[in-house]
């Protein structure tokens, strides 16, 4: 009871007081005015509710608590470590448990108050959207717990400042004014943040950059975030981004080699759309453009160094100085006509000579060349001799077309062999079915004609002419045994004797018997026709039997003939000389024999 409320109870009269009982000198009706005094002094206390106490007494064990209820309440000591200049008289919340526990005593809690006052004061933060202190306890995944009010509270790291926050740690232990953005009492979670504040500081800011906003005006700002494609720079309050290429005159692949983060820059302003708020900045142009202090002396025909920056497909560029560069296409690499991937003779990062081809100051263009450093192959004084018409080289297939084969003879040196000169008696339709790329060929030079870089070249050539003979030996109305390799619409395609093939109509396939042959029957065939020019020769089956009553012998070739006749069928297929054509012929009369 308060010295307050003392002073307003009446004096007890001691002397109306007798043996009768304690106080039975008082009538009924005042007797009941004093219980009502007495009983107003008294506060009405309800559990479970906080309300306000004075301390009247501090032992080391309990602090002891008037709250105006008709008996003091006990609080442990433990639950006031955090006020050890407490005293007498001291005014402190609490929180009343039970108004009396088992033995009559009023129970009480300070710490049990301070809960449900701090959660009282957040829900009123959140709801006027008031600044409160906090205290930033310690590092948290994804963020910061901060005390307010007793109470934890989480601070995500995208709310604790407008730029992005790499080191949490150094604002542990330190206070910091945050605002209540979120409560979730089922979990009692407290969400706060800190950017908010800065936010609403920096509008203002924000709007005065915007407004004033130039192109080609100077700023400073600081890089707050980093990527492949550029960096974005705050500018107080205003983000605007540094693309990679407009960050030095000269190649580099990512902003890391030159630039860091929260590092100090100046930019100037080189677009600004003001309806998606979208800054573009350069730093390159705050510099001198390097073609502009390209050196007088660099001119056409000049030899130059620098470093390989980027390969593509077409060719490689050369920086000779941060910012100038020269593209060597990929004609210009080498003396070979089939370099066709530039990166098979270079790579980035590669330091290379190069002579300037040709040089634009104003366009800022130059082209470059390496081959130009080695001497030509064609303009060598002994090439005329070398490559001279029916030499015999030994070369590289390098491309196969439809109609030909280009062999590589040495760097720079290429030749043409023509699908007609690759043999004597096999049809070719195109080179594949006869080599691949890759593949040695030893060829002979059948023209040079050095002024226009071209090398005619023939690989049947190496042999002699099998056809000189073929024309004695499947000479008209001779009779030769033939296997039907192919039929189609119109022709059949035979196999003669030495590896040749022949070819007959459909209709000079019929049998006495009144069929007609099939592909793979071997039978007499008469020849028809025979063309060394066009290495043709028609036969006739159906002619062996419809004039089999006037037949006509196979024609023997001359002894004078017979130096030039094959030997072997294999030695006919690979175009070689045929040798004596007695031999020819008894190779021929066995061959009928085995059939």
């Amino acid at each position: 009871m308060s010295k307050t409320q003392q002073r307003e109870l009446p004096a007890f009269d001691w002397d109306r007081a007798d043996n009768k009982g304690f106080g039975s000198g008082y009538s009924v009706e005042e007797h009941n005015r004093m219980l009502e005094l007495y009983d107003n002094t008294l506060s009405e206390v309800k559990e479970k509710e906080v309300v306000m106490g004075t301390v009247v007494g501090i032992t080391d064990r309990e602090v002891l608590l008037n709250i105006g209820f008709k008996s003091d309440g006990l609080v442990p000591a433990s639950e006031f470590r955090d006020m050890p200049e407490l005293k007498m008289g001291d005014e402190i919340e609490v929180y009343v448990e039970n108004q009396e526990d088992p033995n009559g005593q009023l129970v009480l809690s300070r710490k049990k108050a301070k809960v449900i006052t701090a959660w009282q004061k957040i829900q009123r933060a959140l709801d006027e959207d008031l600044v409160i202190d906090g205290f930033v306890k310690r590092r948290t995944k994804g963020g910061l717990i901060v005390d307010i009010f007793s109470i934890e509270a989480f601070l995500p790291g995208s709310q604790i400042d407008v730029k992005p926050i790499r080191d949490f740690d150094i604002f542990v232990g330190k206070k910091m004014e945050v605002k209540v953005v979120k409560i979730n009492y089922a979990n009692d979670n407290v969400v706060v943040s800190h950017k908010v504040l800065i936010e609403k500081d920096l509008e203002a800011q924000r709007a005065q950059i915007l407004n004033n906003l130039e192109k080609g005006q100077v700023l400073e700002g600081v890089i707050k975030n980093m990527t492949n494609f550029g960096v974005f720079i705050d500018l107080g309050g205003v983000d605007g981004l540094l693309h990679i290429t407009d960050i030095s005159w000269g190649r580099i692949s990512h902003p890391s080699e030159v630039l860091h983060l929260d590092q100090k820059v100046n930019v100037v302003v080189l677009d600004f759309d003001e309806d998606k708020k979208r800054i573009s900045l350069g730093m390159k142009q705050l510099q001198a453009h390097p073609w502009d202090a390209l050196a007088e002396d660099i001119q056409v025909g000049s030899k130059v160094k620098g470093k390989i920056v980027n390969v593509a497909d077409y060719g490689a560029f050369l920086e000779i100085q941060p910012g100038v560069e020269g593209l060597i296409h990929v004609s210009e690499m080498s003396w070979s006509q089939h370099l066709r991937n530039p990166q098979e003779f270079l790579k980035v990062g590669d330091e290379v000579e190069a002579q300037v081809l040709t040089l634009d100051r104003n366009d800022r263009k130059m082209s470059l060349g390496i081959k130009q450093l080695t001497e030509d192959p064609w303009t060598r004084p002994e090439l005329r001799t070398k490559y001279a018409v029916g030499t015999k080289h030994k070369g590289m297939v390098r491309n196969l077309t439809n109609f030909g084969l280009f062999l590589e003879l040495e760097e720079g040196i290429d030749g043409l062999v023509h699908v007609s000169d690759l043999s004597w008696t096999k049809k070719i339709k195109h080179p594949s079915d006869f080599i691949k790329v890759g593949d040695e060929l030893e060829v002979v030079v059948l023209e040079l004609d050095v002024d226009n870089r071209r090398l005619a070249l023939g690989h049947k050539q190496l042999e002699e002419n099998p056809w000189d003979t073929f024309e004695t030996v499947f000479a008209v109305g001779t009779i030769h045994r033939c296997t039907i390799l192919s039929k189609n619409d119109k022709m059949a395609t035979l196999e003669l004797p030495y590896g040749i093939e022949g070819f007959s109509s459909l209709k000079n396939l019929g049998k006495e018997d009144g069929t007609f042959a099939e592909v793979g029957e071997t039978l007499d065939f008469k020849v028809t026709e025979f063309s060394k020019e066009e290495k043709r020769i028609m036969l006739s089956h159906t002619k062996t039997w419809q004039e089999k009553n006037e037949p006509v012998k196979e024609q023997k070739a001359p002894k004078a003939a017979t130096a030039k006749a094959a030997t072997t069928p294999a030695a006919a297929e690979r175009g070689a000389t045929l040798g004596d054509l007695d031999a020819l012929a008894a190779l021929k009369e066995q061959m009928e024999g085995r059939n």
